[in-house]
C-alpha cells in the first residue's frame, strides 16, 4: 500500500478546542502484519465454538461496567457527549454483549428445513473470516459493539477502522477486548486513511465489510466491496419523520420528540428530523416543543447538569450553519436558536424551524445537529406521504392512541423501522437498518447476526 497524503490524525476536545492526542497513521508493514494476525486467528477462533466466544463477550461485558466511568469521560473528552449519555452508551455496550452471549449460540444453531429436499435438510451459519468493520465517531463505543458483538460471536475476526477523531476510544476498547481473554489477531483497531481502505477491502483476506456512515461513503465502501465480490452491510444516514397525529398524547410527544431530536446535541442517524404534525394540533406542540428545546442546557459535557454538548468537530458546525441559513433563505422561519455560541467550542443552540416545507433544505439533507424542521400536515395520509418522500429510509415515530391504525400506518412507511408511541432507538433484540439511501442489511439480534454469517444449506440424500 503506498503511503497517504492525509494529515495525521488527531483527538481535539470539541468543548475546549484543545488538543488531546496526535494519532500517527499506521505504516504499511504494520497493516500488513495486521491482516496475517486476521487470517491467522481466523480458523481457531472459528474452530473455538460458541461457548467460549460467549464467555469472552460476557468477560467484555464486566469489564466494560468495571471501566465504565473511564470509558465515559474518553467519549466526552473526544467527541463532547454529556458525561451522563456516555456513560449510558458504556453501559448500553455492555448490555449488548451480555445479550448476544446469552442468545448467540441459539442463533447459530443449525436450523431444520421442514419439508425439504432428501431426507433431511437444515441451515448452518457459518463464520465468514475477516470482517472490515468501518465506524463513525457519535457512539464511539455502542457503534464498535453493534457490530462487533454479533460479528465475533459469529466466530468471525475483526479489523476495526474508527474515526481518526475518537482514537483514544478506539485503543481503550481494543485493550479491554484483550483483556477479556480475545485471542490475538481476533479483534484489531486499524488506524488508516481513508485512501487504503479500497485496498484493504480487495485483500483477499479480508471476507466482507460493515459500515457506518453517510451515503457517500457508504456507496463508495459498497463499490469496492462489489467489486471484490464481498458482502457488505450499511447503515447509512437519515431524515426520519416524527409524525404526530390529532390524537396523540401531545405532552408525552414533545418529551419524546426532544428527546429524539437533541439527545446527543442531535448527531445521529437513527433520530427524529422531520417533524409532521396535523393541523388541528400543530400550534399546541409547535409552542411546547420550541419551550422545550429553548430550555435544553447548553454547556460543559463534563458538568452532570448538561444536556446539549458541542457538536464534535467544527466543520459539523459550519455545515449545520449552512443548512439553517439556507432553510431561512428558502422561507423557514428560527422559532429558536440558529446561532452558535461565543468562546471556545463547537457548540450551537438547539434550534426549531417552522414555517417550511418538504423541499426545503433542512429536510432533504441529512441536518447531523441539534436543529428540528417542524412542518404541518393536513391528516395522516400527507404525513405518511411526505416522510416516504425521502432520499432516505431509516426509521420513523408514529404518534397516535389509535394502536390498530397506527400499525397500519407503519406498513405503508419506507423505513427500516417504526416506532409508535415512542422515540427511536437501537436496541439488541431487534435488528436495526434501513432502506433507499440509509442502506442495507441489519445488525443487532439474531438477522443482525446471521447478516455475517455463510448461510449454508446442507441436504442429505
Amino acid at each position: 500500500m503506498a503511503a497517504s497524503a492525509s494529515s495525521a490524525p488527531r483527538s481535539i476536545n470539541p468543548a475546549t478546542g484543545e488538543l488531546i492526542a496526535d494519532w500517527p497513521w499506521l505504516e504499511d508493514t504494520a497493516v500488513e502484519a495486521a491482516l496475517a494476525r486476521a487470517q491467522a486467528a481466523a480458523r481457531p477462533w472459528a474452530r473455538a465454538g460458541t461457548a467460549e466466544r460467549g464467555a469472552r463477550l460476557a468477560a467484555a461485558a464486566r469489564l466494560l461496567r468495571e471501566r465504565k466511568s473511564a470509558l465515559a469521560r474518553e467519549i466526552t473528552l473526544e467527541m463532547g457527549k454529556p458525561l451522563a449519555e456516555a456513560e449510558a452508551e458504556v453501559e448500553k455496550s455492555a448490555g449488548n454483549c451480555d445479550y448476544v452471549a446469552q442468545h448467540g449460540a441459539a442463533w447459530l444453531a443449525d436450523e431444520p428445513v421442514t419439508g425439504g429436499p432428501g431426507s433431511a435438510s437444515h441451515l448452518s451459519f457459518l463464520p465468514l473470516g475477516a470482517v472490515l468493520s468501518i465506524l463513525p465517531w457519535n457512539f464511539p463505543v455502542w457503534q464498535i459493539f453493534r457490530c462487533a458483538a454479533s460479528a465475533l460471536m459469529a466466530g468471525n475476526v475483526i479489523l476495526m477502522k474508527h474515526s481518526p477523531n475518537v482514537q483514544g476510544c478506539a485503543r481503550a476498547i481494543a485493550q479491554l477486548l484483550a483483556d477479556a481473554g480475545f485471542p490475538a489477531g481476533v479483534f484489531q483497531n486499524l488506524n488508516v486513511p481513508v485512501e487504503t481502505v479500497g485496498r484493504i477491502i480487495a485483500d483477499r483476506r479480508i471476507a466482507a465489510v460493515a459500515l457506518t456512515g453517510s451515503p457517500a461513503a457508504g456507496g463508495k465502501v459498497a463499490s469496492q466491496a462489489g467489486a471484490a465480490c464481498k458482502k457488505s452491510v450499511l447503515e447509512l444516514g437519515g431524515s426520519d419523520a416524527f409524525i404526530v397525529l390529532a390524537d396523540a398524547d401531545i405532552d408525552a410527544a414533545v418529551q419524546a420528540g426532544i428527546r429524539a431530536r437533541f439527545a446527543n446535541c442531535g448527531q445521529v442517524c437513527l433520530a427524529a428530523k422531520r417533524f409532521l404534525v396535523e393541523a388541528s394540533v400543530a400550534g399546541r406542540f409547535g409552542e411546547a416543543f420550541a419551550a422545550a428545546a429553548k430550555a435544553l442546557r447548553v454547556g460543559d459535557p463534563l458538568d452532570r447538569a448538561t444536556q446539549i454538548g458541542p457538536l464534535a468537530r467544527a466543520d459539523l458546525r459550519e455545515g449545520l450553519e449552512r443548512q439553517v441559513r439556507a432553510a431561512v433563505a428558502g422561507g423557514a422561519r428560527i422559532v429558536t436558536g440558529g446561532t452558535d455560541r461565543a468562546g471556545r467550542g463547537w457548540f450551537y443552540e438547539p434550534t426549531v424551524l417552522d414555517r417550511l416545507d418538504n423541499a426545503s433544505v433542512a429536510a432533504t439533507e441529512e441536518t447531523f445537529g441539534p436543529v428540528a424542521a417542524v412542518m404541518t400536515v393536513r391528516d395522516a395520509d400527507e404525513a405518511v406521504s411526505i416522510a416516504n418522500d425521502s432520499l432516505y429510509g431509516l426509521s420513523a415515530m408514529l404518534w397516535t392512541r389509535d394502536l390498530d391504525r397506527a400499525r397500519a400506518l407503519a406498513r405503508q412507511l419506507e423505513v427500516g423501522g417504526v416506532f409508535i408511541n415512542m422515540a427511536t432507538a437501537s436496541d439488541s433484540r431487534v435488528p436495526v437498518g434501513g432502506v433507499k439511501l440509509s442502506g442495507y442489511g441489519r445488525e443487532l439480534g439474531r438477522d443482525g447476526i446471521r447478516e455475517l454469517t455463510n448461510i449454508q444449506t446442507v441436504v442429505t440424500g
